[in-house]
């Protein structure tokens, strides 16, 4: 079994080439008991106009325990477990254009998701009020987990290239959101991307990112 990387990818990107049921990568969080809030936030840059994953997070009891899913330019869908909701992007947002830095964050106590897309915050959303995510997770990039570590297509795969990778067990504030989309530091992380235990399997490569040179707003 290959041991996992650990990694400071400050101005890095996972670059996915092509479209594959393959490629992927495992991040390694040590999570201990079920979240009952998190925060998710990541840059990507892609001219993918079908659906795709952007973040996969899986447990023995759903596949989509944590699920990023976009289902096309001007929908993005997040998924806990079997309850989802889907956020209509403006057309001012859709364009990729320089990529986008997406931060997702929900809590059990009010069922509230928010979705940022490039520093602008969507409508506030309702999903799975009292809910908890399972802590055993197996934590993918650039597939979608239809089983627990596999079950991957490749019409739901990943091309082009993600980094920013960062995960709370809190709702950041609006302040925060911002301070993250300019790569300020926050403490706190389950997954940092600044220290980042990962392992890449398959055609997928650590290269400097193409959005390194500017942030998103």
């Amino acid at each position: 079994m290959m041991a996992p990387n650990q990694a400071d990818l400050e101005r890095k990107a996972f670059v996915f080439p092509v479209a594959s049921d393959t490629a992927h990568v495992v991040l390694n969080a040590k999570i201990q008991r079920p979240l009952t809030s998190v925060t998710l936030c990541m840059r990507f840059y892609t001219d993918l106009t079908r659906g795709y994953s952007l973040f996969s997070y899986a447990s023995t009891r759903n596949s989509n325990e944590i699920l990023l899913y976009v289902e096309n330019p001007g929908q993005y869908g997040f998924y806990l477990g079997p309850h989802s909701v889907i956020f209509n992007i403006p057309e001012t947002l859709r364009t990729n254009l320089g990529g986008k830095h997406v931060c997702v964050s929900w809590e059990s106590s009010t069922g509230l998701v928010e979705l940022w897309l490039n520093g602008q915050p969507l409508v506030r959303k309702s999903l799975a009020k009292g809910h908890s995510i399972q802590p055993e997770a197996s934590i993918l990039l650039g597939q979608d987990q239809d089983s627990f570590g596999g079950g991957f297509d490749t019409s739901q795969s990943f091309l082009g290239e993600i980094s920013d990778v960062y995960m709370w067990d809190r709702v950041l504030d609006p302040d925060e959101v911002v301070l993250v989309g300019n790569n300020q530091a926050l403490p706190g992380y389950l997954i940092n991307w600044r220290s980042l235990s990962h392992t890449i399997k398959g055609y997928a490569i650590v290269k400097p990112s193409l959005l390194s040179v500017h942030t998103a707003g």
